[in-house]
């Protein structure tokens, strides 16, 4: 039996290829973040927060341990008065710079986006 046939068995939240990478890659707060770190390099948390300033540090502190679990961004610890911990992107979230470059070469779209969900309203709110 062929994946294809073994995929028409699933629903289609299992069978979709891609669902697991959206989930991982796209979900709130990882994207910023992934992007600052490929933009800007090497970066200690309060860089990362002035940075993305709409992110609680609660968060960000969340999403930079689920990063790390995940293998998309390197954490340095160094022990010196004070301590210091520098956060990186990894090899494999550099791994992701194709995928983000071709949605950026997508995003003039949005203005169609906008274009026909405006369209939509007119439509429903003159029904």
């Amino acid at each position: 039996m062929s994946e294809t046939t073994l995929r028409h068995d699933l629903p289609p939240e299992l069978a979709c290829p891609i669902s697991p990478v959206v989930d991982l890659v796209f979900s709130r707060w990882t994207t910023p973040i992934l992007w600052a770190l490929h933009e800007y390099g090497r970066q200690r948390f309060v860089e990362l927060e002035r940075r993305i300033t709409t992110i609680s540090p609660k968060v960000l502190t969340q999403r930079l341990r689920q990063l790390e679990r995940d293998g998309l961004v390197v954490r340095t610890y160094y022990a010196e008065v004070p301590p210091r911990v520098e956060y990186e992107i990894s090899d494999l979230g550099r791994s992701l710079a194709p995928l983000f470059a071709t949605i950026a070469e997508w995003s003039p779209n949005l203005d169609a986006v906008e274009k026909a969900r405006r369209e939509y309203d007119a439509k429903r709110s003159g029904a």
